[in-house]
């Protein structure tokens, strides 16, 4: 497990880096509408919703009804659904580890859980763990900080948030260099090019995703006969 943790340590650096800041915004955006640090602490701990915590902030401030909220929250977060569908059956097998793995599957971490390659020393189990829950904490870490310092802050942040951006990207590098067939890459790339001209930048996710899913499906025996061929 120590070998685990230091190897996830490694990998979730660049998430490390994203998650302080991004986190420390949140926390000074929660702390700006009167909300202490403790709250910044358990938002972060029981909803970690990256985005959606921002969008919480909002609903906060204002007077929005309990309905709302849970439109807002399955239309923003309804992308994660996908995500899990690729890693559910490696959940299950984590035993009293799977609640905590649903829980935790951010966009960052399912980036990084998709690149990683547990080490042959290393039980995928808990490298697994340890990733998700690094970054949680990392999450929690800026969230509270930025709650706490908020009003010390004197230096422009705008921008630091393409940290994530730029994380996606190395990423999506990594895995076309060590990918066999590039058609699920090329496949996922052109729906959601198409669908952002077509309606958008702030409705693309969604229909892009469920397009790209429906697509591989019907590719899917093209795409195992390729793998079995190593093409």
């Amino acid at each position: 497990m120590r070998e685990a943790l230091k190897y996830s340590f490694i990998k979730t650096i660049p998430v490390m880096c994203g998650y302080l800041f991004t986190g420390l915004a949140f926390g000074l955006l929660l702390q700006n509408i009167g909300y202490s640090f403790i709250w910044a602490f358990f938002i972060s701990l029981f909803v970690y919703a990256g985005s959606m915590q921002y969008v919480l902030v909002t609903l906060l401030a204002g007077s929005f009804g309990l309905p709302t909220v849970v439109i807002m929250t399955l239309l923003i977060n309804s992308r994660h659904a996908f995500y899990g569908l690729s890693f559910i059956e490696r959940f299950k097998k984590m035993g009293r580890l799977y609640p905590y793995m649903v829980f935790s599957l951010t966009d960052e971490t399912y980036s990084l859980l998709c690149a990683t390659v547990a080490p042959q020393n290393n039980k995928e189990k808990w490298t697994y763990f340890f990733i998700a829950l690094l970054d949680h904490f990392y999450w929690i870490m800026g969230s509270v900080a930025g709650a706490i310092i908020g009003n010390l802050i004197t230096f422009d942040l705008t921008g630091i948030d393409f940290a994530m951006t730029a994380l996606f990207m190395v990423i999506f590098v990594e895995q076309w260099i060590d990918a066999k067939s590039h058609i699920a890459a090329v496949t996922g790339v052109l729906s959601a090019i198409i669908f952002l001209i077509l309606i958008g930048p702030d409705k693309f996710i969604l229909p892009s995703l469920v397009v790209t899913v429906l697509i591989l499906n019907l590719l899917r025996n093209i795409l195992e006969e390729k793998k079995v061929e190593g093409v």
